[in-house]
């Protein structure tokens, strides 16, 4: 049986005033908590506990973030983000009480933007969803304000205005995050860049103990772009390749 809740803040406005979050969580006592922190950083929320109940409120809803437990009644989280995301673009950052790679990549594969592993800080959450929206915001800036040009690395394309991305002449879907990763490696082709630089240039987070957060995302960027294209530098961070003059 769906469950939602919808809030109804007359706080003044805050940096997160107006825009929509659907909590996706089973769990009532981690759903309470999300729900009341981003209340109060002035979010209007609705919450839903399983999978059908998901999709169905964000198409009536049409929010502009979700945050998405991997496991659900009914469908699991990852089906929840492949259809709404076929319906319509939205940040979504997913929850996994698993430490497990291999679903953060499978999250990112279907449209996830970011993730977190329980046990995780309201805080830390809070912040996360702040900078999902602004690099929506940004992009959407981006693509009204077009850069002249399309850069051209040997057989990979990244067309600023349109934000597309093309090797070997074909289209390769990436998320918001995945681009703005790819372009932050393009700006200094070669040049190594330390997890910690990528964490603050693309996710606007200094923590250092978001870099596996990086680390997925570009393993997600490699399998699309191949990976011979980004180099690792152990102990230090990643590269962008390019051809030899």
């Amino acid at each position: 049986m769906e469950q939602t809740h919808t809030s109804h803040n007359g706080s003044t406005a805050t940096p997160g005033a107006q825009r929509r979050v659907l909590v996706v969580e089973d769990d009532p006592t981690i759903v309470d908590a999300i729900a009341t922190r981003l209340r109060a950083e002035g979010f209007l929320v609705q919450t839903a506990v399983d999978g059908p109940s998901a999709v169905d409120t964000a198409e009536a809803w049409q929010p502009d973030l979700l945050i998405l437990d991997i496991m659900l009644p009914g469908f699991d989280g990852l089906e929840v983000c492949r259809r709404v995301q076929a319906a319509r673009p939205v940040p979504v950052m997913m929850l996994t009480a698993r430490d497990d790679e291999t679903d953060m990549l499978v999250g990112l594969g279907v449209g996830a933007d970011d993730y977190m592993t329980k046990p995780f800080s309201m805080r830390e959450l809070a912040a996360r969803v702040h900078v999902l929206l602004r690099r929506v915001e940004r992009a959407a800036l981006a693509a009204a304000t077009p850069r002249s040009g399309i850069l051209r690395l040997g057989e990979l394309e990244i067309d600023h205005a349109q934000r597309r991305v093309r090797v070997r002449s074909e289209d390769v879907h990436l998320t918001p995050t995945e681009f703005d990763l790819l372009v932050c490696l393009a700006n200094t082709p070669r040049a190594v860049l330390s997890r910690e630089q990528l964490l603050a240039e693309v996710w606007d987070w200094a923590d250092a103990s978001g870099t596996r957060t990086v680390d997925s995302h570009i393993k997600a960027l490699r399998r699309k772009i191949g990976a011979e294209r980004i180099r690792t530098v152990h102990g230090v961070g990643y590269a962008l390749e390019t051809p030899t003059p």
